[in-house]
């Protein structure tokens, strides 16, 4: 048997409708009504897997989606730094209409290689590779098989999947969509990492699938 890793991203929020910056708010914003529904879906078609853990973003919104299933289980979330969201800074709250007028030099250089450009006061792609390997590498060594789901963010889970593959860290808003509550697998094998879903959605409702979602 081997080890798979479900990367599952939050289920919808207020900024998730509206396409506004929401990295690590101070007022770290919940879910809607909308998005707990997204975590009791997700909970409901997923609880038959045998999950060895739960390793959860410390963001609200994330453990938010993460505790319909840990409650129906009996799971403990294990919360770590390295699965929270991108770091905005001065763009926390801004939507990108108004990032690109008032910074707009900047936000063109960080939407070309966002990799190693940060917002002011921000982190830089590769600073949310660094962190979030580190969890990855952590539950390689604890596990060796079994099914682990990871509950993170669109920016955090684009850059993991990309690390997985080799993919250019600068390119992850250009390889991979991630929309609210999607669930993507990767295999850890004898000959590495194996997709078997990239944001996955069929435990939604044709409703919540036709929500918008940033």
């Amino acid at each position: 048997m081997s080890l798979k890793l479900y990367f599952l991203r939050h289920g919808q929020t207020a900024y998730s409708k509206t396409g506004g910056y929401c990295g690590t708010l101070e007022n770290d914003p919940g879910l809607t009504p909308e998005g707990l529904k997204m975590a009791e879906s997700f909970a409901e078609m997923y609880q038959d897997i045998p999950w060895q853990a739960v390793f959860v973003s410390p963001l609200k919104r994330a453990k938010q989606t993460a505790e319909p299933l840990c409650r129906k289980l009996g799971l403990k979330m294990q919360i770590r730094e390295g699965l929270k969201e991108i770091a905005y800074g001065k763009w926390e709250g801004m939507h990108p209409i108004d990032v690109d007028r008032e910074f707009h030099d900047l936000y063109v250089r960080w939407l070309t290689d966002p990799a190693w450009t940060s917002p002011p006061g921000g982190e830089r792609g590769i600073d949310i590779s660094r962190r979030s390997s580190e969890v990855i590498a952590e539950i390689e060594q604890r596990y060796s098989e079994g099914n682990i789901l990871l509950v993170s963010h669109k920016a955090t889970i684009r850059i993991m999947l990309c690390s997985l593959m080799g993919i250019d860290i600068g390119r992850y808003r250009d390889r991979f969509l991630m929309p609210v509550a999607g669930v993507s697998l990767v295999e850890l094998g004898d000959r590495g990492p194996l997709f078997h879903a990239i944001a996955d959605r069929t435990h939604l409702d044709e409703y919540l699938k036709s929500l918008p979602s940033t």
